[in-house]
């Protein structure tokens, strides 16, 4: 398929607005809500602060959520085209691949039995419940004759997020305070989170975003083949193991602040394709500006539906992600 930007000064051109529409997505989402303000209040809750409910709820609720819908979209829309791209399987995604979900289990397991309320533990328990998933999917999937396949790994993932999601509901429903602590956050949400949570998890996004641009002209040989890439030269095991340590690290930072939110990684990697091509250094670029963008368009949508109450900002995703699966997976059948 030839992509929508094929120049290299169209694709710096198409950067900049996705920057832009970036931008004006974090305004929207500071300014629109239940308690609309304008441009002039939110710059003077951090100059000029008085403590009315303006200021606070820009300062303490606004800010925050957009930074880490932003934060979250970005380390998402990455994580899925590395994992796309490591598995050369278009539905790939952190929730289908049952990471997310095992970041999830491992966080309720340790509420539900060990107590643990702290945040900084969190992001080491949903590290260490994403590698967990990320190891079982690949163990799963390479087993038989034939080793790893697509098909393999999406069902080894959907057999992991399976059981991680039953493990967790079983655990919820006997530990009926740790239900009430965590169910919000377990459909994936930003609301309410603090910038401290941000900031503690965010080295390590800011560490993977890096990492992965680096990773990214070996990984384009690597989908050349594997016997192409080391032909070459390439350690292909190497640069494996170094893509799975990033989207551990991506998927579990992100679970750790907003909950396992699906369906971004599954769709934002397409889309950067159909723009930039199959160019994984332009992919990933793409697909961290498209993926905040993403996100934060689902926060919105998800605080304005249902006034004045809000949705889960995983709901939204589910909606928009389901259908764009099923069609995935409806040409990947087809041209198989």
């Amino acid at each position: 398929m030839t992509a929508l930007l094929s120049g290299r000064s169209s694709k710096l051109v198409g950067l900049v607005i996705a920057f832009l529409l970036l931008l004006i997505s974090t305004v929207t989402s500071i300014l629109y809500g239940i308690l609309d303000t304008d441009w002039q209040t939110a710059i003077d809750a951090y100059i000029n602060f008085n403590g009315s409910n303006e200021h606070i709820v820009i300062k303490d609720v606004r800010v925050p959520r957009a930074l880490i819908a932003a934060a979250v979209g970005a380390s998402l829309g990455i994580a899925g085209a590395l994992l796309q791209s490591l598995t050369r399987n278009p539905v790939a995604d952190l929730g289908v691949f049952g990471i997310n979900s095992g970041a999830a289990l491992f966080i309720v397991v340790a509420v539900s039995i060990f107590s643990v309320n702290s945040l900084s533990q969190f992001t080491w328990i949903a590290f260490a419940g994403a590698a967990f998933s990320g190891i079982a999917v690949y163990v799963l999937g390479s087993l038989g004759r034939d080793g790893l396949t697509p098909l393999k790994l999406t069902l080894a993932g959907s057999a992991i997020y399976a059981l991680a999601s039953s493990l967790t509901s079983g655990l919820l429903v006997a530990n009926q305070q740790a239900m009430e602590e965590v169910l919000f956050w377990l459909a994936g949400s930003v609301a309410g989170r603090k910038l401290e949570m941000l900031a503690a998890v965010f080295p390590y996004m800011l560490l993977a975003w890096l990492a992965a641009f680096l990773l990214a002209r070996p990984i384009n040989t690597l989908m050349l083949g594997e016997d192409v890439a080391k032909g070459l030269g390439q350690k292909t095991a190497l640069v494996k193991v170094a893509a799975g340590m990033l989207i551990i690290l991506l998927a579990g930072s992100s679970v750790a602040v907003a909950g396992p939110i699906s369906f971004v990684g599954l769709i934002i990697p397409h889309v950067s394709r159909y723009l930039v091509g199959i160019d994984t250094r332009w992919v990933f670029a793409y697909s961290a500006f498209l993926g905040a963008i993403l996100l934060l368009a689902a926060d919105i949508g998800a605080r304005c539906t249902a006034m004045p109450k809000e949705l889960p900002i995983g709901v939204m995703t589910v909606l928009a992600g389901a259908p764009f699966f099923i069609h995935v997976a409806r040409k990947g059948l087809s041209r198989g």
